[in-house]
């Protein structure tokens, strides 16, 4: 049948004089076939499938669009045949006119047929693979019954088990709804048209802020499983850039906002070009090297040399746009909004950053060969936050990151300048630590110009804690960050085969760590915990001791929530919630109330009569819950649920009285455990991220509460009566001065402790947080971790308390030999 036979019944439903879709077909592919899936509320909603072949469009209506899950079998109503101009169709069909009602793009791309195509679709049993932008892998159409004569045959719609199948409930139609060809709205000042954009449901009208934090990536150790859930991009070697679009004026900031305008000012008359009247956009600007690679030094240079013409804008995200709030927008749909943004001609300085559909570990191999600095992957449906995320990765080619100029050495030989640069990270104490020299990848030009900028910030002594082996250094101010290649770390912390790449100005000293990759379990935990309800209000400061946000509170418990959840597991757990912050009036929740929390299970009302059920966190998702309800701190009881009469542990909590130095404190926690290890009982030891320490007894359940708490205090009284000069029995301020009252009234029906990887709510929002003993004598304090340095603890994560419930011992020798009879306290 000729091709204009095929489109016949295509022309004779509809009146081109009032409906908007194509009359004519258009070019094919240039031998690729194209497919497009279209969303269209006419009568009801359902979603067209048109596959080309033979230059037409074949067309399947699909009532409930595609399923990512083979148990899934959706109907497809074979329809007429469509031009291929179809394919670009977005619009409103006029009521009365066939099919009225709004059509958009879902999702479109290629597709490979298996084997002939037109062999299969005689014989009702089509196999093919789709590579489009939101639907990939293997497919199959059956046909039910009929024959390809049949005016509108029945088919099956089935996706195939592969690695782009979901079995887990997820429904991609819920999950990315929108179009994938937004187009960028009317330019206001006229000087190109555009259709106006569909706003994602989850756009919030908003006032354009003032200031905006950069959403940041965690360094991987490898690519996530699930590719289909991740895009990537090319990980460009320059500054991070925040533009500020108001009433179409452009401001330009830093990672760590500060204004650039005026160093930049040509970039931001080329922003100014785009149709974007009010928003935020994000990006990273470059200087084009060889082969069209970014290149460090080359921006660097440009700025030194005041020759910024060459410096290139990559836009990744659009987090507000038109005075809407689209963070919690996916970011599919963000960058399809931000790719509107770049339709017909647009300023060469700036550029939307392309993703690419390849498999992660071939773009990272390919990215290596051309010399890139790695790859950024991102999860499509992930909302932008202000903080660092594990939604966003960076796998890099070489290790590389920044490093604190703590000094340098004289040049030897013809070198003029400097000889190397001594370079440092802080620790989780956020003290600097020494980790090495880079005296290579330096220019002449550099060289010289370095050594006066050190000069001017000549300090009289190191940063340093006191290193041996380092030789006569000139000390400077830790102010200057130094970007830095090497080939790895040495067992005592310091960097082998460093090469110098240049000098940031878009970091602080004090973020400076050694970078530690996430695992790709601990990766696949924490973009788990961030399911979860949307967080309001994630830029509020909630202690502003240290600037810390609501969202960054929130980010913590994501990413800690493999390691915190086995201590709260099974636990009636209490909240302490912070609606003002933590310097206003604090509120402690043991029991449910009226608010409905995702995640946080009301447990059976018998284990604490007489009040409202006690709370559990049943998982991850309960942690943004509960971060979402303004709770900082979580404490647990000392039994599970299941055996709520049966304590399974024993937990002393030193409280040191006013005027009691840190190493009396490290010293009692030391007694304590010997005690302990006297009477044959276990001890383990935490932070509490207050003043003091926190030791625990892991038990069997032997023995009721009264029991428990009485054999406790009967501890600290002996240990009271032998050691008074460093130990109390009683609470209260006035009997603890200058000594440690041991608290056994955590023990109690009802009590509860502060759980381990709990942030406290208290200025500087300390961490409890598990510890070996022979870690001790290193702690600054009973909050020596804070939410601020954190991170690169969460790498060794419980391993301290690694023998924990093997452990478990009974009371009654303890007892026993301790003179303590149960119901006598």
């Amino acid at each position: 049948m000729a091709q204009r036979d095929k489109l016949q019944p295509y022309r004779d439903k509809r009146n081109f004089a009032l409906t908007p879709e194509p009359a004519a077909s258009g070019p094919g592919a240039g031998g690729k076939l194209t497919y497009v899936i279209q969303k269209h509320w006419a009568s009801h909603l359902h979603y067209d499938l048109r596959l080309e072949l033979d230059g037409t469009l074949k067309s399947w209506a699909v009532p409930k669009g595609p399923s990512l899950d083979p148990a899934d079998k959706r109907m497809a109503v074979q329809v007429e045949d469509h031009p291929l101009a179809y394919g670009d169709f977005e619009g409103s069909i006029p009521k009365g006119q066939y099919g009225g009602g709004d059509v958009i793009v879902w999702d479109r791309g290629t597709w490979v047929p298996h084997g002939d195509p037109r062999k299969a679709w005689r014989a009702g049993k089509l196999k093919f693979e789709l590579r489009g932008e939101k639907l990939h892998g293997h497919w199959t159409l059956v046909r039910m019954r009929g024959k390809e004569t049949d005016s509108q045959p029945a088919w099956l719609l089935i996706k195939e088990a592969d690695a782009a199948a979901r079995t887990d409930g997820y429904d991609i139609t819920r999950a990315r709804p929108a179009s994938v060809l937004r187009a960028a709205p009317a330019r206001p000042h006229g000087k190109r048209k555009g259709a106006s954009a569909v706003l994602p449901a989850e756009a919030r009208a908003a006032r354009l802020p003032v200031a905006l934090a950069p959403q940041l990536a965690t360094l991987a150790a490898a690519p996530p499983d699930g590719a289909q859930d991740w895009l990537y991009e090319a990980k460009l070697d320059g500054y991070r850039l925040l533009a500020r679009v108001d009433a179409g004026k452009v401001k330009l900031f830093t990672r760590n906002g500060h204004d650039w305008t005026q160093r930049l000012p040509e970039l931001a008359r080329a922003v100014t070009q785009l149709p974007l009247r009010s928003g935020w956009l994000d990006g990273e600007i470059v200087v084009p090297g060889a082969n069209d690679a970014p290149d460090f030094q080359a921006l660097q240079a440009a700025f030194e040399g005041n020759r910024r013409e060459h410096i290139v804008y990559y836009l990744f995200d659009l987090p507000y746009y038109a005075g809407h709030d689209l963070r919690a927008v996916p970011l599919d749909e963000r960058r399809t909004l931000l790719k509107g943004l770049f339709i017909g001609q647009t300023p060469a300085q700036v550029r939307f950053s392309e993703s690419f559909d390849v498999p992660p570990h071939d773009l990272l191999a390919a990215a290596c060969r051309l010399g890139l600095e790695g790859v950024i992957g991102k999860r499509r449906d992930a909302p932008y936050v202000s903080q660092r995320s594990a939604d966003w990765i960076k796998l890099k080619c070489t290790q590389r990151q920044e490093f604190v100029v703590v000094g340098y050495t004289d040049p030897q030989g013809t070198r003029e300048g400097l000889g190397a640069l001594l370079l440092a990270v802080h620790d989780r104490a956020g003290q600097l630590r020494y980790a090495g020299n880079v005296g290579s990848g330096f220019t002449d030009r550099q060289l010289v110009t370095l050594e006066k900028q050190l000069t001017s910030l000549h300090a009289p002594r190191s940063a340093l804690p006191p290193t041996r082996g380092l030789g006569p250094v000139h000390w400077v101010r830790p102010e200057l960050l130094a970007e830095v290649s090497f080939g790895e770390w040495t067992r005592s912390g310091r960097i082998r085969q460093a090469v110098f790449r240049g000098l940031r100005e878009d970091k602080k000293p004090q973020a400076i760590v050694r970078e530690q990759p996430l695992a790709p379990q601990r990766l696949a935990a924490a973009t788990r915990a961030r399911k979860g309800p949307v967080l309001t209000h994630p830029g509020r400061v909630i202690d502003p001791a240290s600037g810390t946000t609501k969202g960054e509170l929130a980010d913590y418990y994501a990413r800690a929530a493999a390691l915190i959840l086995p201590h709260l597991k099974d636990r009636p757990v209490a909240l302490v919630r912070a609606p003002g912050g933590v310097t206003q009036p604090l509120f402690f929740q043991k029991h449910a109330d009226d608010a409905e929390l995702p995640g946080v299970r009301r447990l059976d009302p018998s284990l604490d009569p007489g009040h409202e059920p006690l709370l559990a966190v049943a998982g991850a998702q309960a942690l943004q819950s509960l971060a979402q309800m303004n709770v900082v701190e979580l404490h647990t009881w000392n039994a599970t649920a299941r055996a709520i009469d049966r304590p399974d542990r024993m937990t002393f909590d030193l409280d040191p009285g006013e005027g009691t130095p840190w190493i009396h404190v490290q010293q009692g926690a030391q007694l304590v455990q010997v005690a302990l290890q006297e009477l044959g009982l276990p001890a383990f030891l935490k932070t509490s991220g207050g003043k003091g320490l926190h030791v625990v007894v892991p038990l069997r359940r032997h023995y009721g509460w009264e029991a428990v708490k009485g054999f406790s205090q009967a501890i600290v009284q002996h240990l009271a009566a032998t050691l008074p000069e460093r130990f109390v029995a009683k609470s209260g301020p006035r009997n603890r001065v200058g000594k440690i009252f041991v608290d056994y009234l955590r023990n109690g029906f009802g009590a509860t402790t502060v759980s381990a990887w709990s942030v406290r709510a208290r200025a500087g929002l300390g961490v409890s947080v598990p510890v070996a003993w022979s870690e001790l004598g290193a702690l600054t304090g009973g909050a020596h971790w804070t939410l601020a340095n954190i991170a690169p603890r969460l790498a060794t994560g419980n391993q301290p308390w690694a023998g924990y419930h093997a452990a478990r011992k009974g009371l009654s020798a303890a007892m026993k030999q301790l003179g303590f009879q149960p119901g006598a306290a």
